[in-house]
């Protein structure tokens, strides 16, 4: 199985040379379909060499992701893999497939979402397809340069470039000053985003994917956000802010604590409102920072007690 591009956001330049030698060696190549969004009009799957390919409907052609789901992904197969093909006992195809059994009840897979990509695909044609694959190139590119200067970026091609996605190095930091990638993740609440990727595909960094759709407004709003965030760091390194009463340890600031008995060593300005053209962006998280691993490793069941179904 191969991501391409790579998950660490730059394209692998022996892919196809990769492709063949796994054929040379009696096997299949299946390509992941998470990044497709960043072929779509420049190259295809089968070009490099992958004999399975699925795409990505909910990253790729419009369909809204996030909360788990919708995800949607029909997958492609070379011709020699034509027989293997999953069709349908209610509705079949009369093609290779022919004969083989169903792996979902619905044949054509749900039709709610998929007119979705289909209108997307029908209506930006080729040309725009193409577009959107080159604007997911240029926006994370222009990110990772204007991000270069205050965090390493960790992978790019030998040209210097990166993918449609980006991973900067917050570990140096850590090291540094104490001030981790969740703390990071935390303070741009207070900045109105929503973290990006966190410690994953590397523990300690952030992914970044602006994709096509970002406007350059948006972009640089994001970026001054995390250069106006390593400006904070650094006044904890030096000393100008407390080491631990900060407004990273101590992020997301709520409303209710903004606007009550303020006794913390730092602004309640700089805590809520640390950009001057916040304005409008600005959000107000419901909550203060909680115990996020604590949640994952103590499961409390909300369902009633076994007790309440004996009647």
């Amino acid at each position: 199985m191969i991501t391409y591009p790579s998950t660490h956001g730059v394209y692998e330049e022996g892919i196809k040379e990769i492709c063949e030698l796994v054929h040379s060696l009696g096997g299949q190549v299946y390509m992941d379909g998470a990044n497709l969004n960043a072929q779509v009009g420049i190259t295809q799957p089968a070009y490099l060499g992958a004999d399975v390919s699925h795409m990505n409907l909910h990253k790729t052609f419009a369909i809204p992701h996030g909360g788990g789901g919708p995800g949607m992904g029909p997958i492609g197969v070379a011709a020699h893999l034509a027989p293997f093909v999953a069709n349908h006992a209610v509705r079949p195809i009369d093609n290779e497939s022919k004969g083989q059994g169903a792996v979902s009840s619905a044949p054509y897979g749900s039709a709610s979402i998929l007119t979705i990509s289909w209108m997307y695909i029908t209506l930006m044609g080729g040309k725009g397809l193409r577009k959107a694959t080159q604007n997911a190139l240029l926006k994370a590119n222009y990110l990772a340069k204007r991000l270069a200067e205050h965090y390493p970026i960790l992978y790019s091609g030998n040209n210097g470039l990166v993918a449609h996605e980006c991973i900067i190095d917050l570990r140096p930091l850590k090291e540094q000053t104490g001030i981790t990638e969740v703390d990071i993740a935390k303070r741009l609440m207070d900045y109105g985003f929503h973290a990006p990727t966190m410690s994953f595909p590397v523990a300690g960094t952030f992914m970044i994917e602006p994709t096509e759709s970002e406007s350059k407004a948006e972009i640089d709003r994001f970026a001054n956000a995390m250069i106006s965030i390593k400006g904070e760091i650094m006044a904890i390194h030096s000393g100008e802010l407390d080491a631990e009463n900060n407004p990273l340890k101590n992020a997301p600031h709520t409303a209710a604590v903004i606007t009550g008995d303020w006794d913390r060593p730092y602004s309640q300005k700089l805590a809520a409102f640390p950009t001057k053209n916040l304005g409008a962006h600005k959000f107000w998280p419901s909550v203060g920072r909680i115990d996020d691993v604590y949640g994952d490793r103590n499961l409390i069941c909300s369902c009633p007690a076994i007790e309440n179904y004996e009647d």
